[in-house]
């Protein structure tokens, strides 16, 4: 969060994602239910240390580590909030005052909290637990957006790898050594994490696609969603074939220690001070490349997910469903989970961290890594990822993200008038229709500009 983003929200009234909350001395059980409703709509930002209409207060700052150790507690709680969550709350100075935030996802599952169910519209958070019409709408909505919520209701306990639950909960603790899986039976954690659910639009139940493909058997998941497979290559002799491959159709916490295993074999490390403990950096890079592909892919998609180990570079392809279309980068973008259910279950043993956090450490650890390089993220229908690996990419990485000057002539003509032509273009610089695509392609890829075609418009 940037003192221009806070500043932003905190001009605009209250609307259907940004919230405000007084909570100077505490965080009022009414937070939980704003978290309830995000969850169950677009998501939002909730501000603490800010009254109605956007006034900053501040926060008492003796009382900030209770109060976020209390938040986190309570999000883990399940007679709190169910399915329980993982999220992160921040501090930020703002006009010499401290203030509290967090960005709430929308979740795959409908959201409760203290077991009644609330939702979000422009007036606030609205409880519609006893509102058959309205719970009927959220359920449909949630059911039609997310694949792995599929539910399989002849999917038993036989057909789950239940023995993996001992490695779960061991993660689990090793993230928090108090953590509410250590305490509930095997049936009570897989619906504390939204494993098995109920479509209160056609009374099926059962175990979803999430709980499949994170604890099914192989030959279970092969039949519930037959086109998922990772495909590891490592290709630096045999660039038209490969010199190493791994092909991973296994659940997706022994897939994470195989894709790891492999970027381990193939890549060399480099270790350095972070919070004075001597670390890899490459495996914190391969933590968030791994993470990625199991956590954020489209699983309805037979297109499989790869991770490709060159010379000199690390790169993943996923197809996913895109929120945006461009260029990722570090402080212009709004995390949005693929997969809410999985992302949360990772979160919960270690693996992943709180949604955005895997951008954000990409970009703070590969220029360690590649002596300045930079990564790549790219979201389309394909969502790609590419990590130098060297000081010779991270040159080749820099190099391709600087504009020619005429380029920037051009890119500097979009920002004075958005509504810039193709042929403007060409009778100021005399040059081709085809060299102005040419340049508009390089403009897009590094600053992310795009033409609107059906408003006539550059968006930047």
């Amino acid at each position: 969060m940037t003192i221009e983003k806070m500043r932003e929200l905190l001009t605009k009234d209250e609307k259907i994602t940004v919230e405000y909350k007084a909570c100077k001395n505490g965080i009022h059980d009414d937070v939980y239910e704003t978290v309830c409703s995000f969850s169950n709509r677009y998501g939002g930002y909730i501000i603490m240390g800010v009254e109605d209409g956007g006034k900053p207060i501040g926060i008492n700052k003796k009382l900030i580590k209770d109060m976020k150790k209390n938040f986190v507690n309570q999000l883990n709680n399940p007679d709190k909030m169910s399915p329980t969550l993982y999220l992160s709350i921040e501090e930020i100075e703002y006009e010499g005052m401290t203030l509290l935030w967090v960005f709430v996802p929308p979740t795959s599952t409908v959201e409760k909290c203290a077991n009644r169910i609330y939702d979000r519209n422009e007036d606030g958070d609205m409880d519609i637990t006893d509102s058959p019409i309205q719970l009927q709408n959220l359920y449909n909505r949630k059911s039609n957006t997310y694949a792995e919520r599929k539910i399989f209701p002849y999917v038993t306990t036989a057909d789950l790898r239940l023995d993996l639950l001992e490695k779960v909960r061991n993660l689990a603790k090793s993230k928090k050594p108090d953590h509410p899986w250590l305490e509930l039976s095997d049936e009570d954690l897989l619906k504390s994490a939204g494993l098995w659910e109920k479509d209160f639009s056609s009374g099926m139940e059962g175990y979803n696609l999430a709980a499949v493909l994170l604890l099914g058997k192989d030959e279970v998941i092969n039949s519930c969603c037959p086109g998922y497979v990772t495909d590891a290559l490592y290709r630096v002799e045999n660039m038209d074939r490969y010199d190493d491959r791994l092909l991973v159709t296994t659940n997706l916490i022994e897939a994470y220690d195989l894709l790891m295993e492999f970027v381990a074999k193939h890549t060399s490390d480099k270790f350095h001070l972070i919070n004075n403990v001597n670390t890899s950096v490459r495996d914190l890079i391969a933590r968030e490349v791994i993470g990625n592909i199991l956590v954020h892919r489209d699983y309805s998609s037979a297109y499989p997910a790869k991770v490709i180990i060159e010379k000199d570079w690390l790169k993943t392809e996923n197809w996913c469903i895109p929120r945006r279309h461009g260029n990722i980068m570090q402080d212009e973008f709004q995390p949005y989970p693929k997969n809410p259910i999985i992302q949360r279950f990772f979160a919960n043993i270690g693996r992943t961290d709180t949604i955005g956090s895997g951008v954000i450490n990409l970009y703070k650890y590969t220029p360690i890594f590649s002596d300045g390089g930079k990564p790549e993220l790219f979201e389309d229908d394909v969502f790609k990822i590419t990590i130098p690996l060297n000081k010779e990419a991270a040159k080749e990485t820099s190099d391709q993200k600087r504009l020619s000057d005429r380029e920037q002539a051009i890119y500097n003509l979009i920002c004075e008038n958005k509504h810039l032509t193709v042929e403007q273009v060409m009778a100021e610089f005399d040059i081709s229709r085809a060299t102005v695509f040419r340049d508009y392609a390089k403009i897009k890829k590094i600053t992310g500009a795009v033409y609107d075609k059906n408003e006539s418009v550059w968006k930047l």
